[in-house]
């Protein structure tokens, strides 16, 4: 692949489209000589304290529950070798590949604010890693959220050679891997071992990756959703109302809705005024783009924040509690709410789309004249996939939790907030795809001709899906429309049609290049 310009490193937090572009490896990583100034110097007071004999945690000093045990000199090496092997325990089906390689520069971004201690070695390991393109397998199940030392130590053990690693699209040994790519064994120094697992980055980068697919996902089913109301007639005035006296979110997800209604014969069906699901999208939608924007904008703040333990503070090694993010995890637990109000949202839109109460609708939207069942049966995935979104956006993060003899009493367990999440996002992406097919029959039923995005969906949909007069399978394309809207193409084609630069821009939506 021909690589960009390299992206400069230099500690300060990353974006969602510097992490689009290390995650499908459109760019080359370099570290600012400044930042590994500040990690030499980070690097010399943690040697200067070894050779005065004091204490280092998980440096001089075991870990956890055996942080009283002290190593001599002698002993050092093949405790630190071992400490990074012992935190391969990692199990299940891998990360994938943008995942990993966006925890390799992570870590690198957050050694770079010269707190944490490393070597200059280690740096360097890190960045050679991602050069070649030697990508460690990442087993996800084997975090509590307090460091990701089962999924870091799975990274960290490839270095010393050990575990297995992707290249050149095969899997293998970690040895193999870097004599392929012609790179060496790491030798981990004192505190080198423990700043390679003890940290959140696989988390982090699981969590940028998470938010932004969500966004995506949402993104689309705004589109969907305001084709529904097209197709049912609903009135745009609380749209209008929402521009002037609704939350700033709110207002400018009604002024688009407002406004992208507009261009095409919209048909009037409302009496007074609509039921909820429709009168209020703006309102749903416009906390949940909220909550995503707050997760996303503290889990960018963490990619240049560094949460070791110890970490080096005006000269001295100080133990920390930072190896807990609690901040990340909370704010995207908030955000696991949010989806499941926007997946309700769209289940009650499918429901009035089948039930045939709005503009004389046929009953599940089966065409007069037709033998068919029509779409009623569908409706039940409807509701399945809303249960799925609504199961998973319980709080586990203040579950109980305590190892290593009670030093360790607190987590978060980001990692699976972040998979529960992914769970989220995928139902929610079918849903949109479901949602527009139900609100195409209906413009057919009616002989509607969308323009704008109501006409961008419909298009889409009937590439798939044909006008359903006779009872026939949908399950298939119910996934290729899904597919088809989660796209990046048909983000690139929504965005170009009907932006909203804040949520574009600031999630890097549709392709990166």
């Amino acid at each position: 692949m021909q690589l960009s310009d390299p992206l400069t490193l230099s500690g300060k937090p990353l974006t969602f489209a510097n992490l689009a572009r290390i995650g499908q490896r459109s760019v080359s990583l370099a570290a600012d000589s400044a930042a590994m100034t500040r990690v030499d110097a980070a690097r010399k007071i943690v040697e200067d304290k070894i050779a005065r004999g004091e204490q280092v945690y998980g440096a001089t000093t075991g870990v956890g529950a055996m942080k009283d045990v002290e190593w001599s000199p002698e002993q050092l090496e093949t405790f630190n070798l071992g400490l990074v092997r012992a935190h391969h325990f990692g199990t299940g089906a891998p990360f994938p590949s943008s995942v990993v390689r966006n925890a390799i520069a992570i870590r690198i971004n957050t050694a770079l604010t010269g707190r944490v201690g490393c070597s200059r070695t280690l740096v360097d390991a890190y960045l050679d890693l991602l050069s070649k393109d030697v990508i460690p397998v990442v087993r996800r199940t084997g975090s509590i959220g307090t460091a990701d030392i089962g999924l870091m130590g799975q990274i960290g053990a490839v270095l010393t050679g050990a575990g297995e690693a992707v290249y050149q699209n095969k899997r293998m040994s970690a040895e193999a891997a870097l004599a392929e790519a012609g790179l060496k064994p790491t030798r981990m120094a004192p505190r080198d071992s423990l700043a390679s697992i003890s940290v959140n980055a696989v988390g982090f980068a699981a969590a940028a990756e998470a938010v932004r697919s969500a966004a995506s996902a949402v993104r689309m089913l705004l589109a969907t959703s305001l084709t529904t109301a097209g197709a049912l007639g609903a009135s745009r005035d609380p749209w209008k109302a929402v521009a002037h006296v609704g939350t700033e979110r709110e207002a400018e997800i009604g002024a688009w809705m407002y406004s992208n209604g507009m261009g095409w014969d919209w048909p009037n069906a409302t009496h007074i005024q609509d039921n909820l699901s429709l009168r209020m999208m703006a309102q749903v939608f416009g906390a949940t783009f909220d909550t995503l924007l707050i997760a996303g904008r503290t889990i960018l703040a963490a990619t240049g924040r560094t949460d070791d333990n110890p970490v080096v503070v005006e000269g001295q090694v100080l133990t920390s509690g930072g190896s807990l993010p609690l901040d990340v995890t909370i704010y995207l637990q908030a955000a696991q709410i949010a989806l499941a109000h926007v997946a309700r949202n769209s289940f009650n839109r499918c429901v009035l789309l089948s039930n045939g109460t709005r503009r004389d609708l046929p009953i599940n939207l089966v065409p007069r004249g037709a033998i068919a069942t029509g779409f009623g049966p569908i409706i039940k995935l409807a509701g399945e996939l809303f249960a799925r979104v609504l199961s998973m956006s319980g709080a586990i993060s203040a579950q109980s939790m305590v190892v290593a003899a009670g030093i360790e009493d607190e987590a978060a367990f980001l990692p699976l907030v972040v998979e529960r999440f992914e769970r989220q996002v995928r139902a929610l992406r079918r849903l949109a795809a479901l949602e527009g097919l139900l609100a195409a029959q209906a413009m057919d039923i009616h002989g509607d001709r969308p323009s704008g995005v109501p006409g961008l969906i419909y298009s889409k949909v009937r590439q798939h899906a044909a006008y359903y007069d006779i009872d026939r399978p949908l399950s298939v394309e119910v996934e290729i429309i899904e597919s088809d809207l989660g796209s990046e193409h048909s983000m690139s084609e929504l965005i170009s049609l009907a932006p909203i630069p804040s949520l574009d821009e600031f999630f890097a939506l549709g392709p990166v290049a």
